[in-house]
This record gives C-alpha cells, sequence and structure tokens, in this order.
C-alpha cells in the first residue's frame, strides 16, 4: 500500500530532525498534531541541503547538491520520490501548496555556501533570505493552512525570525565557519581582529529581528504558537548566552545551551502559555 511508503517516507524526515537537532525536534513536538509532520518534512530536506555543503568535504559537493535540487522539483512534479527525504518534502509541498519559487531561492543559498568566503552586505542579506527566511515562510505557510491573508500578514515576521535564528547560528558556529571553512556571512568583518565593536554590532541586529519577530508569534495560529515560541526561547537564551562572551570565546567554542536550562525553559514557556489562555489574553 502507498499508504504504508508515505508513512515511512515521513518517519525519516522526523527521525533525522531528530538526530540533526533536538531543540527543534522538542520544539516541534510542542506543535498542534496536525502541524508536526509536515514541519518535520521541511526540515528534513534543508538538513540534506546543508549537510551536503557543510560536511561532504571528501566528495563532489556541487554535483551532489544540483543532484538533490533536481531530484526535488522532479519529486514535486512526479508526486513521488525513493528518495523518502524528498517523498516526504513533496507530500507537504502538494498538501500546503508551498511556493516552489521559496523552494528555488533556498537552493540558491545552498549553492552560495559552496564557494562563499567573504559576504558583502549584498550577499549576506541574500544568503540570509534563502537559507533562512524562507525557510520560516515555508513552515508560515504549513502553520496558516491556506489562509492567505494570515499568511502575507505574518510574512515579515516570519522572516524576522529565520533571520535571526541564522544569525545567532553565524556567531555560534564562528569557530567552525571561518577556522575550519574560511566562511566569514558578516559583511565587514575580520575575525583574525574580532574586538567588542564588532560583536555590539551584530547583537544590535540580532536583537531588532528578534524583537520583531516576537510580534509575529503572539499573533500566529493557536496550533502553532506555542511550539513556535519556544523555538524562540530556545533561541533567544542562546543568544543571551553569547552576549555575555568575550569576542574571543567565541573563536574558541561552540556555545551550547545545557538540557537542564532547556527544560527550564520550557516549563517557563509552559507557565506563561497557560496563564495567557487563563487570562485571555495572548503569550
Amino acid at each position: 500500500m502507498i499508504s504504508i511508503f508515505h508513512s515511512v517516507s515521513q518517519e525519516c524526515s522526523k527521525i533525522t530532525t531528530k538526530k540533526y537537532s533536538t531543540s527543534f525536534a522538542s520544539a516541534i513536538r510542542l506543535l498542534h498534531r496536525d502541524l508536526r509532520t509536515p514541519i518535520y518534512n521541511i526540515y528534513g530536506l534543508v538538513r540534506f541541503a546543508d549537510e551536503i555543503v557543510d560536511t561532504f568535504h571528501d566528495y563532489p559537493k556541487k554535483e551532489l547538491l544540483e543532484q538533490f535540487k533536481n531530484e526535488t522539483f522532479q519529486a514535486i512534479e512526479r508526486g513521488i520520490s525513493l528518495n523518502p527525504i524528498l517523498h516526504s518534502f513533496q507530500i507537504t509541498v502538494h498538501t500546503y501548496q508551498l511556493d516552489p519559487s521559496l523552494i528555488m531561492d533556498f537552493f540558491s543559498s545552498m549553492e552560495m555556501d559552496l564557494d562563499l568566503a567573504h559576504c558583502d552586505k549584498y550577499l549576506y542579506e541574500k544568503y540570509i533570505y534563502g537559507s533562512a527566511e524562507v525557510v520560516g515562510l515555508l513552515c508560515l505557510q504549513v502553520f496558516c493552512e491556506g489562509n492567505k491573508d494570515t499568511y502575507e500578514q505574518l510574512k515579515p515576521y516570519a522572516q524576522s525570525l529565520g533571520a535571526a535564528f541564522q544569525k545567532v547560528n553565524f556567531l555560534r558556529d564562528v569557530k567552525s565557519d571561518f577556522l575550519e571553512l574560511d566562511r566569514v556571512y558578516f559583511p565587514g568583518v575580520d575575525f583574525r581582529q574580532f574586538g567588542m565593536d564588532d560583536k555590539l554590532k551584530i547583537e544590535r541586529d540580532i536583537k531588532q529581528d528578534f524583537d520583531q519577530a516576537l510580534l509575529g508569534i503572539l499573533n500566529l495560529p493557536i496550533k502553532a504558537r506555542f511550539g513556535v515560541y519556544v523555538a524562540y526561547r530556545y533561541y533567544r537564551s542562546l543568544f543571551n548566552k553569547i552576549r555575555t562572551l568575550r569576542p574571543e570565546r567565541i573563536l574558541q567554542e561552540r556555545v551550547r545551551i545545557p538540557r537542564y536550562q532547556k527544560m527550564a525553559i520550557l516549563i517557563r514557556a509552559s507557565v506563561r502559555n497557560n496563564f495567557s489562555f487563563a487570562s485571555g489574553s495572548r503569550i
């Protein structure tokens, strides 16, 4: 039965999410059950593409990424793929009528990563749009479940949240990006002379994205709001931890949020969420 193939494929995307990101997997579990599987399916595609450009150093990355992109659109056109990650993704594309131009923009940013060394402002904004804001918009299309007015209203906030997440990732991963992959995403920054002024400028920009994003989270459809809010709190806590560090520290280690702190974030978010429903207010 084809339904078994659908189920097995989507389970692969779920496993991929859990193996690669415990934080996102935890946040997805807090979404309404109707939304969990399609978000796992989106993450599976994004994770595999990112893995090609970031870790497949002993393999022909360019050819593999091109093949993965072509097979993604082939899966969407055919409505089936023997690659379970792509099959699960195309199910979500067709179910929620995901915008194919967003998918193309995502792959364009992944292609940039193959040769990217230093970004100017234009490339930085283009890369963040395709690699992060687009993912936020794909998820938002799922969250809105066909309500185009809500989607249009919340688009800029979803983009801000995606941008905030990506910029925090850039700061967290400076050690591997700069020292191992020779990538510098932040325009005008020389990590050989990275100082407090540079760090504070980047952090002000990220704070603006987070503040903007929160306004949108408060207006998300109820099925999505709590899970997205917890993801926001995870990343905001990671950002706050990075802000306490000297510039040289983020060049020496990858900052993490310990498991006990993640649990505390979840408990606080749950209490705040329950209070909001009881009082008739929002998060």
